[in-house]
């Protein structure tokens, strides 16, 4: 699943690369032909119909599955709780018995992490109690992607501006690094039921490093970091498009992450820290959100 979006496509490409054979499920049919055109078996359809999912995964050895993400949500919880629970049904209904599934970092609290809470939380309780199919959690931490998101806004206001504490170190990551952790245990398909694998990448940065970062590859070199009050914030992400619903969700994240409440369970370890930093991927980033 999710093979036309970030994470993904990276997925099928390093198996195709690995010489597994792929079926390729999203919604971007022209993603989906460049995918075909290098080897993967696309399958187009909408990730909220049980019955197009369960053909997709029907006779797969392993499958990945992601909860397809919208912003403009008017009512984000009722909105993935239909998309997980097709994923579980097409899951329980394809006869698959090994899965990863992509999560979340705070994934295990099931109140005051905003999106998580309303999303990866009751999805993972929901592919645990599926009998008879190993699952794999897969928590990466914040995406490098969701940082330089913010880009836009610096060109609007001169500034990079979150709800996160300016001195709170946060894990980071690539989606390359995410993608290789998921073809890895793809192809290994060693896990045990409800496994947790936590992804945090190469190392803990606060958002004026990050900001600086971004700011020397847009030509910024000074550029500086402000931290909003949450309601101009939430009001901010409502102009950028985001629902009323989505943007308290975003905000409550975001303060999840500044006070400590969303952290890693088993702390930095080597198989936990990965290996891409934000200096080698950033000018890319911004070159596709461009």
């Amino acid at each position: 699943m999710g093979a036309t979006g970030n994470v993904g496509r990276k997925i099928v490409q390093g198996l195709l690369a690995a010489g597994e054979p792929v079926r390729a499920v999203g919604r971007n049919e022209r993603v989906l032909a460049e995918l075909a055109a290098a080897g993967a078996e696309p399958v187009a359809g909408d990730a909220g119909d049980a019955a197009f999912l369960t053909a997709a995964f029907r006779g797969a050895d392993a499958v990945h599955t992601m909860l397809p993400y919208s912003a403009t949500a008017p009512d984000f919880r009722a909105e993935q709780a239909a998309l997980g629970t097709a994923i579980a049904t097409a899951v329980r209904e394809s006869g698959v018995r090994k899965v990863v599934a992509q999560s979340s970092l705070g994934a295990e609290l099931a109140e005051g992490t905003g999106f998580i809470a309303a999303s990866l939380h009751p999805h993972e309780r929901r592919l645990r109690a599926l009998d008879g199919v190993d699952v794999l959690l897969l928590r990466p931490t914040l995406f490098f992607e969701s940082v330089v998101a913010g880009a836009a806004g610096v060109e609007a206001t001169g500034v990079y501006a979150d709800v996160i504490a300016p001195d709170v170190p946060v894990p980071m990551i690539s989606t390359r690094d995410v993608a290789a952790a998921a073809v890895e245990a793809l192809r290994a398909r060693d896990w045990t039921h409800g496994e947790v694998r936590e992804l945090l990448g190469p190392r803990d940065l606060t958002y004026p490093e990050a900001a600086r970062i971004l700011g020397a590859a847009m030509g910024r070199p000074d550029l500086e970091y402000v931290q909003l009050p949450g309601a101009e914030m939430a009001a901010a992400l409502v102009q950028a498009g985001f629902s009323p619903d989505t943007a308290a969700l975003q905000v409550e994240m975001g303060e999840a992450i500044s006070s400590g409440t969303i952290t890693p369970q088993g702390g930095r370890t080597h198989r936990n820290t990965t290996p891409t930093r934000f200096e080698d991927v950033v000018s890319e980033l911004l070159e596709e959100a461009s």
